[in-house]
């Protein structure tokens, strides 16, 4: 079950929000599952992780034209700068049960990352470069166009 844990965007950036995954658990540890159509509200068809990040070396600096993702730090914590053509807005990931869910069309970065950090990304699609806008300029236009490339 997803829970919405905060809604830290104005109503410019409609389509991302950090959810709060429910933790089995006990003295031996937790477990979090992430299963698509249940607390996922896409089917995963890739999932990556990061490891081994710089805290002065940011990520990211794109958008996506179709793809949909959930950032999970399973240990660590970074900084998401999100931006959907009229506001940026930042959201830190410091827990393994929050999640934030990127829909597409939202510019990400990512900053600020922890020695420890391990960033698990969940995509509704296979990787596909010709998904990817990787310039602000024309991800701006794109956006305040309402389309998508």
């Amino acid at each position: 079950m997803v829970s919405i844990c905060f809604r830290w965007w104005t109503p410019d950036v409609l389509s991302a929000e950090t959810i709060e995954f429910q933790s089995i658990g006990d003295s031996r540890g937790e477990l979090v599952a992430l299963e698509s159509g249940g607390n996922v509200p896409f089917a995963i068809r890739r999932v990556y992780y990061m490891t081994g990040l710089s805290p002065d070396i940011p990520r990211g600096f794109h958008a996506h034209r179709k793809l949909e993702q959930i950032a999970v730090c399973v240990a660590g914590s970074c900084r998401f700068i999100l931006d959907d053509g009229r506001a940026r807005k930042q959201a830190w990931l410091r827990n393994p049960r929050h999640g934030l869910y990127i829909g597409n069309m939202i510019w990400r970065e990512m900053h600020d990352f922890s020695r420890d950090c391990v960033l698990m990304v969940l995509a509704s699609e296979l990787y596909d470069e010709a998904d990817y806008i990787r310039d602000y300029d024309t991800f701006r236009s794109l956006a305040a166009a309402g389309m998508s490339g």
